[in-house]
């Protein structure tokens, strides 16, 4: 009972002591609510980014894969260089035959990235992307139908002038808010009857996004013909954990079409939904190790700060040390009541330095289009940095208060 109410008396005594030097207490906290803040705040938006990466690279096709064009030369060990060259439709097709995995295999090709579309009286910039699909591209890049309907297979087969638009196409096309479906479009010179409306996605990393515009393959092929032209194919294993077989069968299956052998090194490329999303998450990784030095940096000067300030306050109330000694003070109660003092300014500067993180971080994760998250992990850590920095800086001051001689410290003026 007699330790309970010490112990009390210590944390009054403390409180009271932070209460008379408020300014001097207000600036410290400060300091360290900056260091937490910039620890909080980066890693929070830091988080919120890799999260947002995660969402929308799931989204162009989870757990899928695609087989393209090589763009840049990579040698595979001691294999002999092969000739790198674009993906003919032919070898697509012959892949999408052959290929026997239970898996949903598309075939896509850029038609052209500089169409101008027309509707009547409105016209685009000669900068919308076109691109020639089939009826399972949808599916395995993640896109969804907002209105109207997909291809069919004979449309795809027969090439028809049909389209699919994006969004904001349609809102640049049809100011009025009429029904686009069935309506006629230009592209270029070209008459297309719309079908279908893409569902609204956004333009995160580059990406074409919703100014976009889908024909059938054969379409595409027959009237966005070029020498450079590539055909991409795109496969979504029906099992998500048999991913990293697919992978392997279907290396080996297009390795096959296009007669490699053993010796031969790959020429094309496969990338998968997500080899992306992790490139950008580990840039994004480094990052997060700057914020963390700024952060501890930032802490190791608030620390420095408060031992400085509760040196002082040693030397201010060296009488006050006295006379509680004189009194029957322990030397371990005088040093308990520094260590108090000094931790709850540190609780007080973490505390003040969460609540600004948070709403900083999530400030830059609206802005670049994120979502707002509580980083409960940062939370703790920065209250146990907090905790750190209390002790680390109030110890010395602590101990020096405790081992003051109470004769000596009397008689100081």
């Amino acid at each position: 009972m007699r330790i309970s109410n010490l112990f009390l008396d210590n944390v009054k005594i403390s409180i009271n002591s932070i209460k008379s030097n408020l300014l001097r207490t207000i600036l410290t906290v400060l300091i360290i609510a900056i260091g937490i803040m910039a620890l909080v705040g980066i890693l929070t938006a830091v988080d919120s980014i890799k999260s947002t990466i995660s969402g929308e690279f799931q989204s162009m096709g989870a757990n899928t894969f695609t087989i393209r064009k090589e763009d840049s030369r990579r040698h595979g060990g001691n294999r002999r260089k092969v000739e790198n060259k674009n993906i003919e439709y032919e070898e697509a097709i012959r892949f999408k035959e052959e290929f026997d995995f239970p898996a949903r295999i598309s075939i896509h090709v850029h038609g052209t990235g500089m169409a101008t579309i027309k509707y009547m009286d409105e016209k685009t910039d000669p900068n919308i992307s076109v691109y020639g699909i089939d009826e399972n591209f949808l599916l395995t890049s993640g896109r969804d139908i907002a209105k109207g309907r997909n291809f069919s297979i004979n449309e795809i087969n027969s090439g028809e002038n049909i389209i699919i638009i994006g969004s904001e196409l349609k809102d640049m096309l049809f100011t009025s808010g009429e029904n686009p479906i069935d309506k006629f479009i230009y592209v270029g010179n070209l008459r297309y009857r719309v079908v279908g409306i893409l569902e609204e996605k956004g333009t995160s990393f580059g990406g074409d996004g919703d100014k976009i515009c889908y024909v059938p393959l054969n379409n595409a092929r027959q009237n966005f013909a070029t020498s450079e032209r590539s055909f991409i194919i795109s496969i979504m294993p029906d099992e998500p954990a048999m991913l990293e077989f697919a992978v392997g069968e279907a290396e080996g299956v297009f390795r096959n079409i296009r007669k490699l052998t053993v010796y031969d090194d790959n020429n094309f490329a496969i990338r998968k939904s997500d080899s992306l999303a992790n490139m950008l998450i580990e840039n994004i990784s480094v990052v997060t190790i700057g914020a963390t030095i700024i952060g501890l940096i930032t802490l190791l000067g608030a620390s420095i700060g408060l031992m400085n300030i509760m040196l002082v306050s040693v030397s201010e109330r060296t009488r006050e040390i006295g006379v509680r000694k004189a009194l029957g003070a322990q030397s371990s109660t005088i040093k308990q009541q520094f260590l108090f003092e000094s931790v709850f300014i540190g609780q007080i500067g973490g505390l003040l330095g969460i609540i600004l993180g948070i709403i900083a971080g999530n400030m830059i994760t609206l802005i670049t289009g994120g979502h707002f998250i509580v980083p409960w992990l940062w939370i703790l850590l920065g209250v146990f940095l907090c905790f750190i920095v209390g002790v680390a800086s109030g110890y010395l001051p602590a101990v020096k208060a405790s081992k003051l001689d109470p004769i000596v410290a009397l008689r100081y003026e």
